[in-house]
């Protein structure tokens, strides 16, 4: 169905195309017609990070940046939905446009610059949601906070999302925040999750309950830089990686429409350069934390594909936006077949 409906959202301007898709899919769940268009995955539950996912598949960051639409994107079959980024103050990100479509290969380039209406207004929108699954929250820091006083911003985030999330994901790979990609350096990044850790642990005393950490990581990082971010997680303790985000590399789509615009490639493009990533981390981890893995995913092979390399659950965005929501459930049965 949703392959019909597609000639008609890629005539309308991407961001448009976006905000009609969900007040369209939140419209469509208020009356109840779901559940007669999306076929629901079998569960498939699988424990990670001490929470039990009741599929491995689910919703990336980025497509519902303040939580506005828990409710209808949860009856898609998802295992678990990830809302954000969201920062401790509005912001009204990039100047527009600032997305833009590659259906040549099925990508994406983005420059949102964290648009959001601040962590408080997520909160609202969660305490509304009747969602009782697993719910991540990201979050990130404001544009106009130096990068010297980051951690600020993660800590106000990680202390008011703390109650209402299952876990927290903390963005510091967006290609679309000046400096933000230097907190995934050595000195930055050790500073950072040990502030961050040490936050955790007031706050589990505080509200008598554990919520995980996640870091999500670039897919531009060298061999040795995945090394050393392996380490410092598990120096700290972190309780997952996401691997990966968008990527500055324009290799073979620099000659498309719009294949050089500024921002992050997501998509099809981004796929092998993100599997590479989480089979390193794999490697350097040795099952100390799990992998989250996002990038590329397609079909329901490209989900198997992530998992074979290493990722204990996965996450689309990008692909929901080629194929539908007929994607969730191809790969939740991709991956239930080769379990």
């Amino acid at each position: 169905m949703f392959q019909l409906l597609r000639p008609a959202l890629f005539a309308l301007d991407p961001e448009t195309a976006h905000h009609a898709t969900l007040d369209a899919l939140r419209t469509a769940h208020c009356l109840g017609t779901l559940p007669f268009v999306v076929k629901r995955p079998a569960d498939d539950p699988r424990t990670v990070m001490g929470l039990n996912f009741p599929n491995p598949i689910g919703l990336a960051a980025g497509l519902d940046k303040n939580g506005g639409y828990i409710d209808p994107l949860a009856a898609l079959g998802f295992g678990f939905i990830e809302i954000g980024t969201v920062t401790p103050r509005p912001q009204p990100g990039n100047p527009k446009p600032r997305l833009f479509r590659l259906p040549q290969v099925q990508g994406i380039i983005n420059r949102m610059g964290f648009n959001n209406d601040g962590v408080d207004a997520l909160i609202g929108n969660v305490k509304r949601a009747k969602f009782k699954g697993i719910l991540g929250i990201n979050i990130g820091k404001n544009a106009d906070t130096p990068i010297e006083k980051a951690a600020e911003d993660y800590l106000i985030g990680l202390r008011k999302v703390y109650a209402h999330a299952s876990y927290v994901a903390i963005n510091i790979s967006s290609p679309n925040t000046k400096n933000l990609r230097q907190l995934q350096g050595g000195d930055e990044l050790d500073a950072l999750l040990a502030q961050l850790k040490a936050e955790q642990e007031k706050l589990a005393q505080q509200h008598g309950k554990y919520v995980p950490l996640a870091v999500k990581i670039a897919p531009d990082l060298d061999s040795d830089q995945i090394r050393q971010i392996a380490a410092l997680l598990i120096k700290h303790h972190i309780d997952g990686v996401i691997a990966t985000n968008t990527t500055l590399s324009r290799e073979g789509v620099e000659n498309l429409p719009h294949g050089n615009e500024a921002g992050g490639l997501s998509g099809a493009p981004v796929r092998d350069k993100s599997t590479a990533v989480i089979r390193q981390l794999a490697a350097e981890l040795q099952g100390a934390l799990p992998i989250i893995g996002v990038g590329g995913i397609l079909k329901g092979s490209d989900a198997l594909e992530k998992m074979q390399a290493g990722a204990a659950l996965v996450q689309m965005y990008s692909g929901m936006i080629y194929r539908g929501w007929e994607l969730v459930s191809e790969c939740a049965a991709a991956v239930r077949q080769k379990k």
